[in-house]
């Protein structure tokens, strides 16, 4: 089957108990058993649950693997990641990463002995120096959270293994519709399954895709004696959304580039940064390795952190809030939202200054997002 045909059908069957076409969401916490250990597949819904079972393999199908797991949300599945490793162990991570994942890495998991090194993604030479001997996992965010930094997964896959590392590769902004990152040699594939995949600002939850089963078998065990699990519901909202995942994705790409080719010429922006301008840096590599470019633009208007403010406080359609992905547009200032748990140095290191503004382009008229862009702009002058 082709994308669009596996979002709709692919690990879906009709309900066998009714024929219900839409994945039913089962309500129940435990199952009943014929004899102790005799039981049709489930017994307690934190282990298993056969609305959450669906997603699994749906997911797993639209990243070309055999083996996905859901979770309450994308740090939980992180988390998950990160219960791999034992103290002592090194993680090489891309420098521009989700602040909710820094925050993870040195506020959680640094005290119980792992160890975080920190490179620019697009520098192979760079992330080649800062692997150890003790190094188990790189950690990669292509296109980058803010910045949109695009990372050569091919060419990071064959260094992590060449060092006998595990390459996970954070892949939210592009999903798998735009990217595959298995097919580029990636171990395990992080979704925020909020943002587009759920695509409608309703629902909060996060998924890991494998096609090891070794890793798998693990990750499974942790799933289940830790607990983060989703809830039926969650599950049926996020299943809901996959099945326009190609639609939407579609329009949130054309009405990006949009945005972004107007901001580019616009005389009142000082920069933006969208991998499909061909002046983006990664913007060759993004042409080779995804099938568009996304939804995200980021941008900076002249005059700094005042005028910054005057902006995010002058638009009509694009929301001030956290997150990204959903059909409706979101803007969000990082260094207070996203990413205010990095240290100040190491934003200004990353290029997250206080005058960044990340754009999250919805699915309206485009016409409309733009005559709301051009409105703010002057009234933040």
């Amino acid at each position: 089957m082709r994308f669009a045909t596996k979002a709709i059908h692919a690990g879906v069957e009709p309900d066998p108990a009714t024929g219900a076409i839409m994945t039913p969401v089962y309500l129940t916490s435990t199952y009943a058993q014929s004899a102790p250990g005799q039981h049709k597949g489930y017994e307690y819904s934190r282990s298993d649950h056969p609305t959450r079972a669906v997603l699994e393999r749906n997911l797993a199908s639209l990243e070309g693997v055999e083996y996905g797991l859901a979770f309450a949300s994308g740090l939980a599945a992180e988390n998950a990641v990160l219960s791999l490793l034992q103290p002592g162990d090194h993680v090489v991570a891309t420098r521009d990463l989700y602040g909710g994942t820094y925050r993870l890495f040195e506020r959680v998991w640094a005290k119980y002995g792992i160890e975080f090194s920190y490179a620019d993604g697009d520098d192979l030479d760079a992330l080649r120096r800062a692997f150890r001997p003790n190094t188990k996992l790189l950690w990669v965010e292509t296109p980058s959270n803010p910045m949109l930094s695009i990372v050569d997964l091919r060419a990071v896959c064959e260094l992590a293994h060449a060092h006998g590392a595990l390459v996970v590769v954070d892949n939210t902004f592009a999903t798998p519709y735009l990217q595959q990152p298995f097919e580029f040699g990636a171990d395990i594939v992080v979704h925020s399954t909020t943002k587009y995949l759920g695509g409608h600002s309703d629902v909060v939850g996060g998924a890991l895709c494998l096609r090891d089963r070794g890793l798998y078998e693990q990750l499974k065990f942790y799933q289940n004696a830790a607990g983060a699990v989703p809830g039926p519901l969650d599950c049926f909202l996020v299943l809901r959304g996959i099945k326009t995942l190609a639609l939407r994705m579609e329009r949130h790409c054309e009405n990006a580039r949009r945005i972004a080719e107007y901001l580019a010429q616009h005389p009142e922006v000082k920069q933006v940064r969208y991998p499909g301008l061909p002046t983006h840096p990664g913007h060759e590599l993004a042409c080779q390795q995804m099938r568009d470019f996304g939804g995200i633009v980021t941008m900076e208007l002249h005059g700094g952190v005042e005028r910054a403010m005057r902006f995010l406080s002058s638009t009509r359609l694009f929301t001030l809030a956290e997150s990204l992905g959903g059909v409706e547009s979101l803007m969000c200032h990082p260094a207070t939202m996203t990413h205010a748990s990095v240290p100040p140095e190491e934003r200004a290191r990353i290029g997250i200054t206080d005058a960044l503004i990340r754009l999250s382009v919805g699915v309206e008229d485009v016409e409309d997002l733009l005559e709301d862009l051009e409105q703010a702009i002057k009234k933040s002058r």
